[in-house]
């Protein structure tokens, strides 16, 4: 065999390796998956027995088909009661507010949907923030900003808290648990980062959503996340469920991909939590 050609082998081998890794991280940005969780807690009221919270985190404008619609397809089929939006629905880098509200418009017609800012919301300019939750607005869907709400059937509650990104590091959810004046019903909050866990302990709510690590990018056997957005390398929380004291906390590891633009081992994913008493 002449030099040429095993030159134009290992060039032919080279490029059906490049393409075989191409398609594979296509593949694992676009392939969604449900992960379903149950959540049992003495209060819950027998009424809310399979009470269904479908949670979407960390979209960063990204598509799964032609306007989301293989994403609101999944979630439609899941028949839930209720929606949350974990921040992060938007990019700060590339954003395009066409597709979360054509999102928002979609969602809105399957179940009441509930937002909370994530850190890349934080870092739009207040034109382009204010510009998203108009639209956001205009769809339907409730933005709960540092406030609770009463979710439920009837007189069968749970009080639903939103906290914005920004002020995770302050004592706002703390004040807000300290005036809760339902203390025997349980509290669901939504907060964007997983890595305060101490302090949502600390304040005792019962449960907690929150996305923002990404599932640690990519997924390594035996290791978990390898990096993760102010965890660093390596990081705790990035998946799944963690508990400290009476506190439950469920991270999303979200759908969309920002600075790093690929996922290994990591597919999007889609929370449900089935309430039980």
């Amino acid at each position: 065999m002449t030099d040429r050609r095993k030159r134009i082998r290992k060039i032919a081998a080279a490029a059906v390796i490049l393409l075989l890794l191409l398609g594979f991280c296509v593949y694992e940005n676009n392939h969604l998956v449900v992960t379903e969780y149950t959540y049992q807690n003495a209060q819950i009221p027998e009424a809310l027995n399979d009470y269904r919270i479908v949670q979407i985190s960390d979209l960063h404008n990204a598509r799964f088909g032609a306007d989301n619609h293989r994403l609101t397809g999944r979630i439609r089929n899941l028949e839930p009661d209720l929606i949350v939006l974990t921040g992060d629905l938007v990019d700060a880098y590339h954003t395009n507010l066409t597709v979360a509200a054509a999102l928002a418009q979609e969602l809105t017609a399957v179940a009441p949907v509930y937002f909370i800012s994530g850190n890349h919301e934080e870092w739009l300019d207040a034109q382009t923030r204010e510009a998203l939750y108009r639209d956001l607005s205009d769809a339907g869907v409730i933005l709960l900003e540092n406030s609770s709400v009463m979710i439920g059937k009837g007189d069968a509650q749970f009080e639903l808290l939103g906290i914005y990104d920004g002020r995770l590091q302050s004592n706002t959810l703390r004040t807000m648990t300290e005036e809760n004046e339902n203390p025997d019903v349980l509290t669901v909050l939504l907060a964007h980062e997983p890595q305060y866990l101490d302090e949502y302990a600390r304040c005792g709510v019962d449960l907690v959503l929150t996305g923002h690590a990404h599932g640690g990018q990519f997924r390594l056997p035996w290791i978990g996340g390898v990096v993760a957005p102010d965890q660093g390398f390596f990081p705790t929380y990035t998946e799944g469920i963690f508990t400290q004291d009476n506190t439950t906390m469920i991270i999303s590891r979200g759908l969309g991909n920002s600075v790093i633009p690929v996922r290994l081992f990591n597919d999007p994913e889609i929370v449900t939590v089935t309430l039980h008493s």
